[in-house]
């Protein structure tokens, strides 16, 4: 129980001295030294530095060791690994089958039936977009977190391929698919690609100093940028309700809003079916405005016309 303590102390990502943990454990200073030779026996690489600024710190080892993961930690894995399962990522579906395999055995029974509870009361709404290689993934975020450029083969929509170099800042989800936004270097403009279209070549290329994305805000730009494309039926509808009071009802995931005034916002958005679309503007419970496309405008007074119909049946 000691070694746990001790695991959890460290755990926190943070330099303990050996007074200090001596002092949480309830020990003497010998016995914490005692007890970090055991979890490095464990495979836990515990750093330390000798000296009065001296201590004791977690570090990366070069294989994984047991984890101490907490209750609800615990049952966010389990639900991230049961989401990854189906997901969107392709060839990572029954490496996560097995990993949530082996936690749910170690599950003691109150979380396993949390976890089965939550899976019980949740279905997904997710539309199924394009899946995406998780060595891809793996080798954009990479390059992301390294800050190295990186040079791919990309399928265009008519199908060619073109080689880019690119300076890539952040992959983002939108809930339909996974987008890199990054500068690209022949252009010397900010290019978003889709990640399924993408081939990565190694080995990748110098380290670059990140540019600052346009607007700041890498979602939103992906979102603007995403908006003609990332639906069969993209639309812009004008709101009559504050920006900030919209966003508390319209997920990032289904449009991009944008300010108008202290009492207008403009929605970009989009829908399997201008029916579909049809309906979910029905549902923000707000006036709007169609802006584009005509088609929509159509559609919404056949809708219109139908509920008025069930209004006045007896």
């Amino acid at each position: 129980m000691r070694l746990l303590r001790l695991l959890a102390l460290l755990q926190g990502h943070r330099d303990w001295s050996g007074a200090e943990l001596a002092d949480r454990l309830a020990v003497t200073a010998r016995t914490v030294r005692a007890d970090v030779e055991r979890l490095r026996v464990l495979g836990y690489r515990i750093e330390s530095r000798p000296g009065v600024a001296g201590g004791y710190r977690l570090g990366a080892g070069s294989a994984l060791p047991p984890l101490l993961l907490d209750d609800d930690e615990a049952v966010a894995v389990a639900v991230g690994l049961r989401a990854a399962a189906s997901g969107s990522v392709r060839g990572i579906e029954e490496t996560s089958l097995r990993a949530l395999a082996k936690l749910e055995q170690s599950l003691p029974s109150r979380l396993r039936h949390r976890v089965d509870a939550l899976r019980a009361a949740t279905v997904s709404a997710a539309a199924g977009g394009p899946t995406v290689d998780a060595d891809t993934l793996t080798a954009v975020s990479t390059a992301v977190h390294r800050r190295e450029r990186l040079r791919f083969d990309y399928a265009g929509h008519d199908g060619t391929v073109t080689v880019r170099d690119v300076e890539p800042y952040r992959l983002v989800y939108t809930g339909r698919r996974w987008y890199l936004l990054g500068w690209d270097t022949d252009r010397a403009d900010w290019r978003t690609f889709r990640a399924d279209r993408i081939r990565p070549r190694v080995p990748t290329g110098p380290r670059f100093a990140p540019r600052e994305p346009p607007g700041g805000d890498a979602v939103a730009h992906v979102l603007r940028g995403v908006g003609s494309t990332a639906w069969p039926h993209p639309a812009r509808v004008r709101l009559h309700a504050p920006a900030e009071r919209m966003a508390q009802r319209i997920p990032s995931t289904a449009g991009l809003l944008e300010a108008v005034d202290d009492h207008t916002c403009l929605l970009h958005t989009g829908g399997e079916s201008l029916a579909n679309l049809a309906a979910f503007l029905g549902t923000l419970e707000v006036d709007f405005d169609v802006v584009d496309p005509p088609e929509l405008r159509a559609v919404i007074r056949t809708v219109a016309a139908r509920f008025g119909r069930a209004g006045q049946a007896s």
